[in-house]
């Protein structure tokens, strides 16, 4: 695969929801193009408009742009409203078109409890790290799992590690 050094990314950001104790997982339908069938958190690309319509917050600047995106994606995706948006680990992606996806993780609280899954969801499950095991999880998913996890019992941040 030939690289260009100045190709262009998508930027992409997912939640993982937290309850209780839990994280919430979401199963991808199975006509979906990446990773069908597997289990996820929700997510999504940031476009252009979901920053370029609204009123720039200074001269030349948005913010909030991951946390909107983030705001937007979990509604979509799974009915709820979020609050206390952090931080987990990054990572990238390159897509089945060459294109690479940084994807930035985040972790936050949902608000309600009335999860409504968009169409290319198929089931969710609110898990514990031990359960988490049992699913058949995107590759990763686990470890990002394991570093929140460990993020609040210890309040410790930790980088992602290889497992095998």
């Amino acid at each position: 695969m030939k690289y260009d050094k100045n190709q262009v990314h998508y930027i992409t950001a997912t939640v993982i929801l937290v309850r209780d104790g839990k994280f919430l997982i979401a199963k991808r339908a199975g006509y979906e193009k990446a990773f069908p069938g597997k289990w996820t958190v929700p997510g999504g690309k940031l476009e252009v408009l979901d920053y370029a319509l609204r009123e720039k917050d200074t001269s030349v600047h948005w913010y909030n742009v991951l946390e909107d995106l983030s705001k937007k994606e979990v509604m979509e995706e799974v009915g709820l409203e979020i609050k206390n948006l952090n931080y987990v680990t990054s990572l990238v992606y390159i897509r089945s078109d060459n294109i690479p996806s940084l994807i930035i993780s985040l972790w936050a609280e949902p608000v309600g409890e009335d999860v409504k899954l968009c169409h290319a969801l198929t089931e969710y499950k609110w898990v514990s790290l031990e359960e988490a095991k049992n699913y058949d999880l995107i590759e990763g998913i686990y470890e990002e799992l394991e570093i929140l996890d460990k993020k609040l019992k210890t309040g410790q941040n930790q980088e992602w590690e290889k497992h095998y």
